[in-house]
């Protein structure tokens, strides 16, 4: 008898083992789905849309779809996508910007669509600073730049405007930390220890000094709305969160959903 209870603890402790090999080997493609496209805006309806390419800090190429506001003093809204897709599966929210008179800047990240490289909490990080530093050698003053984090791309965008001056602030379904997402979805797991691209957003959001929206679906099961609850009740003033009713996490490619934040960077920044 001790003998079958000794071989079971040392089987299960060898599944255990290797599983946890598996999840931090494996991490990285369970938190990103980059997909590789990289077709011109032109070629999907977007007239006036320039396909252009930065270089991080680190020597990545990334790249950004840009488009200027007809208004000289009308907001630019830089657009930080989600962790699955492409900016061009995001076409008909850029129409939709430019529809309202916004300037627009949707950054692919390294490892989606033509970007090179390959995706991480800190090539992130660059990434959106390269796109920042972009749009204010352009002359864009901070004032106008409106930051729209959606799901995964809210990390990195709250990181962003802790560090560096911006008008508005919009977070689509945002987490507190993806290691609070993770600890979620594996609870048996070390996460803690084992997860290298964290976003802890929670650690973070204090330092936004711009009027902040804050939306969510009550329903999402990817990111449930208490993750936004408790980013707002971190978070400074002025702050608003918005509840989107009860629908998931795909009420953020609705363009009922863009046309709240159109409003808020109207009232924010201007028309």
């Amino acid at each position: 008898m001790l003998g079958f209870v000794k071989l079971t603890l040392v089987t299960f402790g060898l599944l255990y083992g290797a599983a946890l090999t598996g999840i931090y080997a494996f991490q990285r493609d369970l938190q990103y789905f980059p997909t590789r496209r990289d077709p011109a805006p032109q070629a999907l309806g977007l007239q006036g849309v320039d396909r252009v390419a930065l270089t991080a800090p680190d020597g990545t190429r990334l790249v950004l779809w840009l488009s200027r506001p007809e208004h000289p003093r009308a907001p630019v809204i830089l657009f930080l996508h989600g962790n699955a897709g492409e900016i061009a599966d995001r076409a008909d929210r850029l129409a939709f910007y430019r529809d309202r008179g916004f300037g627009v800047a949707f950054l692919s990240w390294r490892g989606y669509g033509g970007s090179g490289g390959r995706p991480s909490e800190a090539g992130l990080l660059l990434d959106a600073q390269t796109a920042y530093d972009h749009l204010r050698d352009l002359g864009i003053a901070p004032g106008r730049i409106a930051v729209v984090g959606e799901s995964l791309g809210t990390g990195p965008a709250v990181m962003l405007a802790a560090k560096n001056p911006v008008g508005a602030m919009i977070l689509e379904a945002p987490y507190s930390a993806a290691v609070d997402i993770a600890r979620s979805a594996y609870p048996w797991a070390p996460v803690g220890l084992l997860m290298k691209d964290q976003f802890r957003t929670r650690d973070h959001i204090a330092g936004i000094g711009a009027p902040l929206l804050i939306l969510h679906g009550e329903a999402d099961k990817v990111i449930p709305a208490g993750h936004g609850r408790r980013l707002y009740d971190l978070a400074p003033q002025p702050k608003t969160f918005r509840s989107l009713g009860p629908v998931g996490h795909d009420a953020l490619f609705s363009p009922a959903t863009w046309a709240i934040e159109a409003d808020f960077i109207a009232r924010s920044i201007g028309p």
